[in-house]
């Protein structure tokens, strides 16, 4: 005779879960939640009935993370759901009719969780299927009861929504009649935002300082915002700002306005290297036209200020680093002096485009001082202005600089 096979219980030691801290995590939750009939519920539950407890915290952060999106903003959730072919979201009631995954799901896509936690809740909502579609042969266990209880305060229950900064609020700001910067609150707002609310923010900026027909003070401020959010910015908002900048900028080199305001938004690196390097030729060649005489002072503050603000020698192709770099070091070294109204100068040298020249020397990741160190021996423009002694003391002042 066969007996039969009965499920066997398995009823969580209670002093073990009071033991694991999982009634502390309760503590942590807000206020507003803790108010609620939901939580107050749980509290009863945890020692009763673990199983009841797991899927009812669970819920409550499903219906807090629904919050907070309609909190985010109806417009960053359809853009987001759109994007990840999600369900459309069009009215709030369309974010209340999403499933629990739809839900994790949005919130990870808006930047309302992180991937890790995104993770978390994803095996949290395992662990509750199972509770809820096998309770006659499951029951939570301590660890059940700790990972869904430390998932939903931590990653959603005690955290609060997130008060979204809107495109409006930027637009305000940048079109005063005035110079102005980003503080520090509407910078943090921005690196806590949600991607597509970045990507709408940053493109809005990068239009105006590029729109020609925007007075000149709200171009300028909003090249400033740009760099005030670089680093804030994330990688995916660069690249989508970068590949539009390219398509901009077409076949020929790009123009300066636009390169000025792709390094002050990070995008320049993803301009096409033919485009870059159209760009550098051309500047050179603008340089060259320009000459480093100390004589054409007048014209060299705007256009190595200009170099300067397309990145300097960082990200100059290397066939017209060369030329580049002697032309800065014959700007700097000057010429011979000791005539004329200068009588008492033993060296000419242009003293607006001097201190810019090693500014630019300087401030570079490649390297400068080795190429400025070969010019020496290998340009015959440098060898001839260092022919005469206090020219000579000034490359070696060059060379001291740069080595500092």
């Amino acid at each position: 005779m066969t007996s039969k096979l009965v499920p066997i219980h398995v009823t969580p030691n209670h002093e073990v879960i009071e033991a694991s801290g999982v009634g502390n995590l309760l503590d942590r939750i807000r206020p507003e939640w803790k108010a609620k009939q939901l939580v107050q519920r749980v509290t009863k539950l945890l020692h009763a009935d673990p199983s009841s407890a797991c899927q009812r915290i669970f819920n409550a952060s499903i219906h807090d993370l629904k919050e907070k999106i309609v909190i985010a903003g109806i417009d960053v959730a359809a853009e987001a759901a759109k994007q990840h072919k999600l369900p459309p979201v069009i009215r709030v009631e369309d974010i209340e009719d999403y499933s629990v995954l739809r839900t994790i799901e949005l919130a990870y896509r808006i930047g309302l969780v992180t991937r890790p936690d995104y993770k978390k809740l994803l095996r949290s909502y395992d662990i509750r299927k199972d509770l809820e579609h096998e309770d006659d042969e499951y029951e939570a266990g301590v660890e059940d009861c700790v990972y869904i209880f430390s998932t939903c305060v931590d990653v959603v229950l005690s955290r609060d929504p997130v008060q979204l900064i809107k495109l409006t609020d930027i637009k305000s700001i940048i079109e005063q009649p005035s110079a102005v910067t980003l503080n520090e609150v509407v910078v943090d707002e921005y690196r806590y935002a949600p991607v597509p609310r970045q990507l709408e923010i940053y493109k809005f900026l990068v239009s105006t300082a590029l729109d020609k027909k925007q007075p000149d003070i709200v171009q300028q401020n909003s090249y400033n915002a740009l760099f005030a959010l670089r680093a804030c910015t994330p990688s995916q908002v660069v690249l989508e700002i970068g590949a539009a900048l390219t398509l901009r900028a077409g076949k020929a080199a790009p123009e300066l306005r636009l390169a000025r305001v792709a390094i002050a938004a990070g995008a320049f690196p993803y301009l096409r290297k033919n485009q870059i390097k159209l760009l550098f030729q051309e500047y050179l060649e603008v340089m060259r036209t320009t000459g480093f005489s100390w004589r054409k002072f007048a014209s060299h503050g705007e256009l190595l200020r200009n170099l300067l603000e397309i990145g300097g020698l960082d990200y100059c192709p290397d066939d017209s680093l060369a030329s580049l770099v002697e032309w800065l070091v014959l700007c700097y070294v000057g010429e011979p002096g000791g005539y004329g109204a200068g009588q008492n100068r033993k060296v000419f040298y242009s003293n607006v485009g001097a201190p810019l020249a090693l500014r630019l020397l300087k401030e570079t990741n490649k390297p400068a001082g080795v190429l400025v160190s070969e010019l020496g021996a290998t340009s015959m423009a440098i060898k001839a202005a260092l022919s005469n002694e206090h020219v000579a003391r000034r490359f070696h002042s060059v060379l001291d600089e740069i080595k500092a």
